[in-house]
């Protein structure tokens, strides 16, 4: 393994075990990004199940081929809102796994904020 890719699973590794800490029963709203798409969960940590899913392969969140800009972040954002409190999570901490809190990152946590999710 090249020495950046040990590097990200560290830091990874180190955000998620902080999060358990602190998490106090509340569900974990995960976010992995890649070039072109952004996928976020609502996972229950305690029984290991998967609450909501969104991402921007979905039909009719982005445009076709817009799945890696500020704007489809913030359209999944917003979804996995809905779909969290439809389940009735109303309550997460945010893991952002090795990814800074910034660009397609921040403005998917932003998103999901107004539509209704505390952390």
């Amino acid at each position: 393994m090249a020495n950046s890719a040990k590097t990200k699973q560290r830091r990874a590794a180190r955000v998620r075990r902080d999060l358990k800490k602190v998490a106090n029963g509340r569900a974990r709203l995960s976010v992995h990004r890649s070039l072109q798409n952004i996928y976020v969960q609502v996972i229950d940590d305690e029984q290991g199940r998967t609450l909501a899913t969104a991402s921007t392969l979905e039909k009719g969140v982005v445009k076709k081929g817009k799945g890696g800009d500020v704007a489809a972040a913030s359209a999944v954002g917003k979804l996995i809102a809905e779909r969290a409190t439809k389940a009735g999570i109303k309550e997460v901490v945010f893991d952002r796994g090795s990814y800074l809190f910034h660009g397609r990152v921040k403005a998917l946590a932003e998103a999901a904020r107004e539509g209704g999710l505390s952390f």
